[in-house]
C-alpha cells in the first residue's frame, strides 16, 4: 500500500461521514461537501492503486 491509497481511503471515509451528517441534520451544503470529498478520495485511491499495479 502506498501513501495515495491510504490518504484516498481516509478522505473517502471522511466524505462519507460528512455526507451522512449533512443528511441527518438537513444541511445540504455539508452533504454536498461530503460527496465531493468522497469522490476526490476515490480518485486518489484509484491513482494509488494504479501506481501499485505499475510497480508490479
Amino acid at each position: 500500500m502506498n501513501k495515495d491509497q491510504i490518504k484516498g481511503r481516509v478522505k473517502e471515509i471522511g466524505g462519507n461521514i460528512k455526507e451522512a451528517t449533512g443528511k441527518a441534520v438537513g444541511n445540504e451544503r455539508l452533504e454536498e461537501k461530503g460527496r465531493v470529498e468522497k469522490t476526490i478520495g476515490k480518485v486518489q485511491a484509484g491513482l494509488g492503486d494504479l501506481k501499485e499495479d505499475l510497480k508490479d
